[in-house]
């Protein structure tokens, strides 16, 4: 639609005007259509904020069916995983010529996602990806493409995962302890079939594994299991998000034990603190941002770049098993 131009209606017309170009041509620059050359993209978008004209988004779809908006159903946004995954998609629409909308839910209740899905169906958008998607969640049957951010299969996330416990075995433990994210996430459930065949891969034994919910506060809880299978023979720790491994190196120095001559303890995620936990926490990168471009251009329908590889961040948790 308009700004309000001091009481003119500014449409499209007086944008091709102010450029020197057709009504055709602005609409192509706005729809971020290729083939445009630069100079002629330059005076329209600059025609566009001199005259402070805003696009009706809806107007838009009626004639192209594309909003140019991907919706974002995103749970449990407090914690780093998702915040930083929505933030990843908002560069990675950006970088595609589109806008995101997000819908947060705190439930893992498929009626209540289903809700949130047909919010931002409401409002037109070309798709929808799913930030923290849990087991339940519905993935088809809105008419729009739903796709998970991390991928469906959750195939990095395991070989991520299987890293850390590769690098466990080559510092030569043997005996490891497992702290899950919860269970009824697709993200935990790939993180933990990781560490099983990488565990199952280099003979190691898991000898027990302890279920958290992604925070600090459930890595301190795991903290008297963990202690128990230490002094039982267990030599190291594959924690499945940073913010538990925080939590349980806490606690276990309250309870005596020593991460890592004790105890050697890894993490998920390299979040911006990990470096500087007390000791430094080993952790494994996923490509966020490449992951993002990924779950956007599926929405699309286009192709993107396959993201990187997963990257072990080794740090001064893990040491050689004593």
């Amino acid at each position: 639609m308009s700004g309000d131009g001091g009481g003119k209606r500014i449409g499209m017309r007086e944008v091709a005007d102010a450029a020197g170009v057709s009504t055709q041509t602005v609409s192509r620059v706005l729809n971020g259509y290729p083939g445009i050359r630069d100079a002629t993209r330059e005076r329209v978008l600059d025609a566009v904020a001199a005259l402070d004209y805003r696009l009706n988004n809806a107007a838009r779809a009626l004639g192209t069916s594309l909003t140019r908006t991907v919706g974002v159903v995103a749970s449990d946004a407090a914690l780093h995983g998702p915040s930083a995954g929505i933030a990843a998609l908002e560069r990675a629409a950006r970088a595609r010529g589109r806008w995101i909308s997000t819908a947060y839910t705190s439930s893992d209740d498929p009626a209540d996602i289903d809700a949130a899905v047909r919010h931002l169906l409401a409002q037109g958008v070309d798709g929808v990806v799913l930030v923290a998607a849990h087991s339940t969640t519905p993935l088809e049957g809105h008419g729009v493409p739903l796709v998970p951010l991390y991928g469906e299969s959750g195939v990095r996330q395991r070989s991520a995962a299987a890293l850390v416990v590769e690098h466990l075995a080559d510092l030569g433990h043997r005996r490891i302890v497992e702290v899950a994210g919860p269970s009824d996430w697709r993200e935990a459930l790939a993180r933990a079939s990781g560490v099983a065949d990488a565990v199952a891969r280099r003979g190691l034994a898991c000898v027990g594994r302890i279920d958290g919910d992604w925070s600090a506060s459930s890595g301190a809880a795991a903290a008297d299991a963990v202690a128990a299978h230490v002094r039982a023979g267990a030599t190291a720790v594959a924690v499945a998000n940073d913010q538990m491994a925080l939590g349980l190196m806490a606690a276990l120095a309250a309870r005596g034990l020593t991460v890592p001559q004790d105890v050697s303890v890894a993490g998920f995620d390299d979040n911006p603190d990990a470096a500087f936990y007390t000791p430094a926490l080993t952790t494994v990168r996923l490509d966020v941002d490449g992951e993002a471009a990924e779950a956007v251009a599926a929405v699309l329908g286009e192709a993107a770049a396959a993201p990187a590889d997963p990257v072990l961040v080794p740090r001064a948790s893990t040491a050689r098993s004593r």
